[in-house]
């Protein structure tokens, strides 16, 4: 949602797999859609301390913003396997910035967090110690070390750290991280995260505290009732949420309560101290889904989840979530938000940890692809890993049009380490 003024970690020196084909064409959305950035490959990672792999995907695309037309995808993210050299460690991240500089501070943010993380020495053992730290000296040196203006600027970060078979999800802001469940003959979402909104009666009372006034645009424009303090649920808010404003002036106008940079909001209660969650995982967790709130506005999280398992590869799912959530937007808004979301399956997870990938696995859509493929591959930063996506349009053959974005994101395998 981010602010009322005014969003990549993927570089990859990435083979194909053996057979794999070019990411398939997708009819998503309208002519005035660019900038789509998809994985051709499925992408896999062994977590061989439970014997288990993550089969991953992304998509991110640009938003349309009808007064702004060469306005940047502000979406970032970071996958990086084998963090600090550990073959069972790995970090999935997605970053949504806001306001003028939301795309300094969203690329900033992705490649500084992730480097805290790996060269923090308490990680694998102290997880959300290290999570808090990361995030704190983060926000820290966004706001004194870089020419970034983060006054009015920041980004949200939803992430996820696996350690073995436990999932550790830190978030600040309003993107969000799912986990798809088997319950008997239904797979139902579980949030690894709750959205830090004025929505929150806790965080609501947080910022309150810290002087913040918590009003809707029209509230603040005086066409509400000011003093009518409730704005029904998140899950049926509308367009016009409450948002953050200092006491006497018509700013910065956040609808979330905690991110990175915003260190003006910060006088009034925004911080980036995350939320931590833990989740050991079971052979009832079937994937778990890393997205902005692009894809959350006007989608649940079971309507996500459901989409993702209907389709048998996720490089589809991806599209066609993206692509129901675009068209939602246009249907609701004069615009649409920038779109990122990450896949990730969890493959022959078993209580013994001895099963191989596919065993006892529930059919995801048929539930999802089960296949594995060759070893995930080696990245550096810098180099290219997207290709361009072609999009056909069922209605608009002609209005074709995508384009190849460069230093959009981040993926990284770390070397393992020698003594």
């Amino acid at each position: 949602m981010g602010c009322v003024h005014g969003k990549c970690c993927c570089s990859d020196r990435s083979q194909s797999e053996d057979g794999s084909r070019d990411y398939r064409e997708f009819g998503l959305f309208h002519c005035h859609k660019k900038n789509i950035l998809a994985q051709k490959s499925l992408k896999h990672v062994p977590v061989p301390s439970h014997n288990f792999i993550l089969e991953y995907t992304f998509l991110t695309q640009r938003g349309y913003y009808p007064d702004s037309p060469a306005k940047e995808n502000q979406d970032s993210f970071c996958i990086t396997t084998q963090i600090q050299g550990n073959p069972n460690a790995h970090f999935f991240a997605v970053y949504d910035g806001h306001g003028q500089f939301g795309t300094q501070c969203s690329n900033f943010v992705k490649d500084r967090l992730v480097d805290k993380l790996s060269n923090d020495p308490t990680l694998l053992d102290h997880p959300v110690q290290a999570y808090n730290s990361a995030f704190l000296a983060t926000n820290q040196e966004l706001h004194t070390a870089t020419e970034i203006d983060d006054s009015m600027s920041g980004t949200t970060a939803i992430t996820v750290l696996v350690i073995g078979d436990t999932l550790y999800v830190a978030n600040v802001g309003d993107s969000r991280a799912v986990l798809a469940v088997k319950d008997g003959n239904r797979i139902v979402a579980e949030d690894l995260s709750s959205d830090q909104t004025p929505f929150r009666r806790d965080e609501y009372e947080r910022v309150k505290l810290c002087g913040a006034r918590v009003l809707s645009v029209d509230q603040v424009e005086g066409l509400k009732d000011p003093d009518i303090q409730n704005w029904g649920d998140e899950e049926s808010r509308g367009g016009d949420p409450p948002r953050l404003w200092v006491p006497n002036g018509m700013y910065p106008g956040t609808a979330f309560t905690r991110s990175i940079g915003d260190s003006l909001a910060e006088t009034i209660g925004v911080i980036a101290c995350p939320e931590v969650k833990t989740v050991q995982l079971t052979p009832n967790h079937l994937f778990f889904v890393v997205a902005s709130d692009g894809i959350f506005e006007f989608l649940t999280s079971q309507t996500v989840v459901d989409m993702a398992a209907s389709y048998m590869d996720s490089r589809d799912a991806c599209a066609a979530i993206a692509e129901k959530s675009y068209k939602l937007w246009l249907e609701l808004e004069n615009r649409t938000d920038d779109i990122t979301i990450i896949i990730v399956q969890i493959k022959g997870l078993s209580n013994s940890g001895t099963s191989g990938v596919g065993s006892d696995e529930i059919n995801v859509g048929t539930v999802m692809s089960s296949r594995t493929g060759t070893p995930e591959i080696s990245a550096t930063p810098g180099s290219d890993v997207y290709r361009s996506v072609r999009t056909s349009f069922s209605d608009l053959h002609s209005c074709q049009h995508v384009a190849s974005v460069t230093s959009l994101a981040i993926e990284v395998h770390s070397p393992t380490k020698t003594n």
